[in-house]
């Protein structure tokens, strides 16, 4: 506790700070502190002096250059026209400004922005409303500033179908995004936009109601077999079910042409936006919560953690589809499962789960298990190819989510994923298959439940969030694609936060250049008022700067490691999926984070107290 005190009197004395408590430097306890950043603009120097000084263990080697310097660095504290290091001694360097140009592709060898991971933060769901207006503009302008002050990269904004196309078919209405869009860019921020084709409200987190477009509802009244249907007969109206994917239904449209016309309006009236690279990446969504699965737990059918949740393959058009395919094997008697239990069940509580001669090992639910997840494939494939020709061109990513369903993970059935349709078993991975698909349309993965550590579930789930993060994330490195993620739940303390900064670079920053393993980006959820807390910000903040390797704030990402190129069409189609995915042992993870924000549990309590009673209980 003595020592407690002192680092706490320490960091109230200016010695150090709250957010530099813990804190190593990237470059060995024996230097200072050697955070840096880039200039907004690129730059280039005068022939006189045309060339990059690079940091190497204390000493500064020269490389000359042909063209643009590619970035400009400089300290904390310094003024932006020129930079400063202080290695093993200090040593300062002022550089000349010249006219922006336009930038070049980065040195993926350098040694600090090869460990930078970009962090966002999602906005609030109700940031418009479902009148289309755009809510609290001043306010939501001063929070933008708060996080662009933390160092934060951009933000991440749900573009509702049920908002813009709300008054008939290709009605569409961005005003109110446009506005949305002029902000996060007036306020110097990039931007992750998410193509919502599904209902805000029934998940976890939903905290605003914002159905599918009345028109579409109004046509599952007379046809309620558009949605997703369990055994029971529930009907779920969070998205269309896969199965009318390419049927005329609405108006003449097909499901997928419906989506197709929503981004290319999408494209066609943020043009600018997009030529002037505000947004990063476009997430396309693909099921309930924008996550390429089966709504097969939602509070609307009565799901309560750790629930097992229910197959959604009972509405005419899947019950059809399954006949088609059942008759094409020979096996026209087949039928789908009647004995998988109801959503809340225990694997073992089930005829078709259970450990004990449980049905899915059977020949038949093999077949059903394999329909029932190449469905889900077929759907993000053609839904991905879509918007990969409304974006060809654009300087822009595409990215899928994929829910981190960590429940009964460690059961032998995999029960929870089972029914969402990710058919991941012991010795078969479910989830290369997705990242095999994404490769195609070179998407990123985007991942949930970053946060998570198996000690913090309730044993009785058999929760293994810290493997499945590890079998997923490794499976798509090893198909060569991008990994972003997110946490699943709001956590505002240090446990969370380094687990987070453990999965972004599994095997630690890389001293001499780009890391083996690190993640494309992390999106934090969400912007709220707790979230701005003194003290809940302060730790943010810290985190931010461990993401970006105790660097400053990037605020163009074709500067550092993810340079933005125009997109190129999609490859070939490959004539249907693997059967099966052999499971292959994931990459090794180390225990901890080596860029912790700092002590964690009883310890990190106290610290917060301490810090919290000096600075006179400031909020």
């Amino acid at each position: 506790m003595e020592s407690l005190m002192c680092s706490a009197q320490g960091g109230l004395m200016g010695t150090t700070t709250l957010l530099e408590l813990q804190e190593r430097s990237l470059w060995g306890s024996s230097c200072s502190s050697k955070r840096v950043g880039r200039e907004k603009k690129p730059w280039t120097m005068s022939k006189k002096n045309q060339h990059v000084f690079k940091l190497d263990c204390g000493r500064i080697k020269k490389h000359y250059h042909h063209a643009a310097v590619c970035m400009a660095l400089k300290p904390t504290f310094a003024q932006p026209k020129y930079f400063q290091f202080h290695p093993f001694h200090s040593l300062k360097v002022t550089l000349k400004i010249s006219s922006a140009q336009a930038p070049i592709a980065p040195n993926y060898g350098d040694q600090m922005l090869g460990n930078y991971v970009p962090v966002f933060v999602m906005l609030p769901l109700e940031v418009i409303s479902n009148d289309n207006i755009l809510q609290d503009r001043e306010g939501l302008e001063n929070k933008l500033r708060e996080l662009r002050s933390a160092g934060v990269d951009g933000v991440m904004v749900d573009v509702w179908w049920g908002i813009v196309e709300s008054k008939g078919p290709q009605q569409y209405d961005w005003s109110a995004y446009r506005d949305l869009f002029h902000l996060v860019q007036h306020c110097h921020l990039k931007l992750q936009a998410i193509m919502s084709f599904h209902q805000c409200g029934g998940n976890i987190g939903d905290s605003v109601f914002i159905p599918l477009p009345q028109w579409i509802l109004e046509i599952g009244e007379s046809d309620p077999d558009i949605f997703y249907t369990s055994s029971s007969g529930y009907r779920n109206k969070e998205c269309l079910t896969l199965g009318v994917d390419n049927l005329p239904l609405f108006h003449g449209r097909t499901a997928i042409e419906m989506y197709s016309d929503y981004m290319k309006s999408f494209r066609e009236n943020m043009e600018d936006f997009l030529e002037s690279e505000l947004l990063i990446d476009i997430e396309v969504g693909l099921g309930p919560a924008g996550e390429l699965r089966y709504p097969s737990y939602s509070y609307g059918l009565g799901w309560v953690f750790p629930g097992i949740g229910e197959f959604q393959c009972y509405d005419k058009y899947l019950e059809a589809d399954f006949k088609k395919f059942a008759a094409s094997l020979n096996h026209p008697e087949w039928k789908l499962p009647d004995n998988a239990g109801q959503c809340n069940d225990t694997p073992e509580s089930t005829e078709f789960f259970r450990s004990n001669n449980g049905a899915y090992k059977t020949s038949d639910a093999l077949h059903f298990l394999t329909w029932y997840s190449n469905k889900l494939l077929i759907h993000g494939d053609e839904i991905l190819d879509k918007a990969n020709q409304a974006f060809l061109g654009c300087k822009v990513k595409l990215a899928a989510k994929v829910a981190g369903i960590h429940w009964w993970y460690k059961a032998e059935s995999h029960a929870a994923e089972l029914t969402a349709g990710y058919y991941n078993l012991y010795g078969r991975d479910g989830y290369r298959p997705i990242a095999m698909m994404l490769s195609r349309h070179n998407a990123i993965l985007n991942f949930t439940c970053l946060e998570m550590r198996n000690h913090e579930q309730i044993p009785e789930a058999l929760c293994g969030p810290q493997e499945l993060v590890q079998q997923v994330l490794s499976g798509a490195w090893k198909e060569n694609i991008e990994v972003a993620g997110e946490n699943a739940l709001p956590r505002y303390d240090r446990d969370a936060y380094n687990q987070i900064l453990l999965n972004a670079r599994p095997n630690g920053i890389n001293r001499n250049g780009h890391p083996k393993l690190r993640m494309y980006g992390v999106t934090y959820l969400r912007l709220c008022d707790e979230l701005l807390q003194k003290t809940n910000f302060d730790i943010f903040k810290s985190f931010v700067r461990k993401m970006h390797a105790d660097m400053d704030h990037c605020p163009h990402p074709e500067m550092y490691y993810h340079y933005t190129v125009r997109m190129e069409r999609s490859k070939p189609p490959v004539p249907g999926f693997p059967a099966e995915t052999k499971a292959e042992a994931p990459y090794t993870w180390y225990k901890e984070t080596d860029m912790s924000v700092g002590p964690t549990g009883l310890l990190g309590y106290l610290l917060a107290i301490i810090l919290y009673i000096f600075k006179g209980g400031r909020k």
